[in-house]
């Protein structure tokens, strides 16, 4: 323990701490989603490394949007803010826009736009605005809250604009993906927390975030997300299949056989798992195994210890990011530090208790492991950002400046950190003066007497007396 705690105290621990457990689930994932991915392409397209290939294409650009976001500082952040949540508003509206004239009209495209579902094509380029509308939500979020500072103890400044911009959100996107509205939901809750909201307002915004899912889930009978107007609400179905599991044998729902199926995976693999590559589920046995199922896949080949790494890789993740965050001196970055690690922790929660059983069955794909192309690349976004800040905290910043890296590293990796500014001691108040006092009044005389001096200790006697 002393060791370690030795190498948490180094300045630069949470920038490696962070690095080493990004990348280590970001090789996990591409290993497995080849391992998921290989029979089934090889069955279809003749080519094993298909989906393969491109997940490793966005994971190279992930990487580079890593390498972006780490060398931006804290105020383009805040300048770009905005702008990210316009975009990605504008992407949301588009897309239900294109899912309502597909569901009352039968307009499959306009111009060289296209919907399905989560996805938004614009070209030949796939593009999932609800994963922007994360990040940009944290970008967003951290700022309005900085600014307002200590004013969040009203009313008035914590709900303007923060809550209407949120509910927008939470509207757009839940409607058709409840699993990341419950994302989001985790977002605005970290960004709370960490900006020392009262638990009073807590326990308002959970009675009116539990309202929302409420109609969020009835909208399913209405064709909102994947359901059907006239059948059976599958959101509801979800939570009374959590609630009150049938039993395996008549698990032939959709919702009841996938939990049954990834349970079957998990215990099939035991301790120590069937060999990497060795899953007999992912033979069509294990419906989205490459995707919200992927966790079923790693237990079946890897095991309860392949299980216990990849959980142990998430929560050094987590504390590295609320470390960072209770690190930096910054409001804006401690904010936004907290929103990223809760949004990436929170989803990995919701992922795994959903595969596992443990919670209702959402849909979310796990960070970094599921097949996926814009959520990579955005996880890896954040990441940079992180790193960036964590490059930032005040004994990170002093570190890099004492001993600066070569001049070409800088270039090609991060530039230097600003240094942390020195804090001015306040100035103390003025006295207050009052009236004068009488050693300091004016004499009959008007002259002054003199500092320290009193009427009744005059000096008496020669010099030489005085001085013995």
């Amino acid at each position: 323990m002393a060791a370690l705690r030795g190498l948490l105290a180094r300045p630069l621990a949470s920038y490696y701490l962070l690095i080493s457990s990004a990348g280590l689930l970001l090789v996990i994932g591409l290993t497995m989603v080849f391992s998921a991915t290989s029979v089934k392409n090889y069955a279809e397209e003749g080519n094993a490394f298909a989906d393969a290939t491109q997940q490793a294409i966005f994971a190279v650009i992930g990487v580079v949007a890593f390498w972006v976001c780490q060398r931006l500082p804290a105020s383009t952040y805040r300048s770009v803010a905005g702008t990210a949540l316009g975009i990605a508003v504008v992407l949301l509206l588009v897309l239900n826009l294109l899912l309502a004239l597909d569901s009352f009209f039968g307009v499959k495209r306009v111009g060289p736009l296209e919907a399905n579902l989560l996805w938004l094509f614009v070209g030949g380029v796939q593009l999932q605005p609800s994963e922007l509308a994360k990040f940009a939500l944290v970008l967003w979020g951290a700022d309005e809250l900085a600014r307002k500072g200590a004013r969040l103890g009203w009313w008035k400044e914590l709900a303007t604009p923060l809550f209407p911009v949120v509910a927008l959100l939470f509207v757009l996107v839940g409607y058709n993906d409840v699993g990341t509205m419950l994302c989001l939901l985790a977002l605005v809750v970290g960004l709370l927390w960490a900006a020392g909201v009262r638990t009073k307002v807590f326990a308002v915004l959970s009675v009116i975030g539990l309202v929302g899912i409420g109609l969020l889930v009835a909208a399913a009978s209405l064709g909102a997300g994947s359901g059907a107007k006239g059948q059976e609400n599958y959101r509801l179905a979800r939570l009374t299949t959590f609630v009150n599991p049938p039993p395996p044998q008549e698990c032939f729902a959709e919702q009841c056989y996938q939990v049954a199926q990834a349970r079957n995976a998990i215990e099939h693999g035991g301790w120590f798992g069937v060999g990497l590559g060795k899953s007999s589920f992912k033979f069509g046995w294990l419906p989205e195994a490459h995707n919200d199922f992927i966790f079923a896949v790693l237990a079946e080949e890897l095991g309860v210890v392949g299980c216990v790494v990849l959980i142990t890789l998430f929560a050094v993740l987590g504390y590295t990011g609320l470390r960072i965050a209770r690190r930096v001196e910054d409001p804006f970055r401690r904010l936004a530090a907290a929103g990223a690690t809760t949004w990436l922790v929170g989803q990995a929660i919701i992922n795994i208790g959903g595969v596992t059983g443990l919670m209702p069955l959402t849909g979310v794909p796990l960070p970094f492991i599921s097949d996926g192309g814009s959520a990579l690349v955005v996880t890896m976004a954040a990441i940079g950002m992180l790193a960036s800040f964590a490059r930032c905290e005040p004994d990170a910043a002093r570190a890099l400046h004492a001993r600066p890296p070569a001049r070409w590293v800088r270039l090609l990796w991060a530039p230097l950190p600003p240094l942390p500014g020195r804090r001015r001691r306040p100035a103390p108040p003025p006295a207050d003066r009052g009236s004068v006092p009488r050693s300091r009044a004016r004499r009959e005389d008007d002259q002054a007497a003199s500092r320290g001096a009193r009427p009744d200790r005059a000096r008496g006697g020669t010099a030489s007396e005085r001085r013995r």
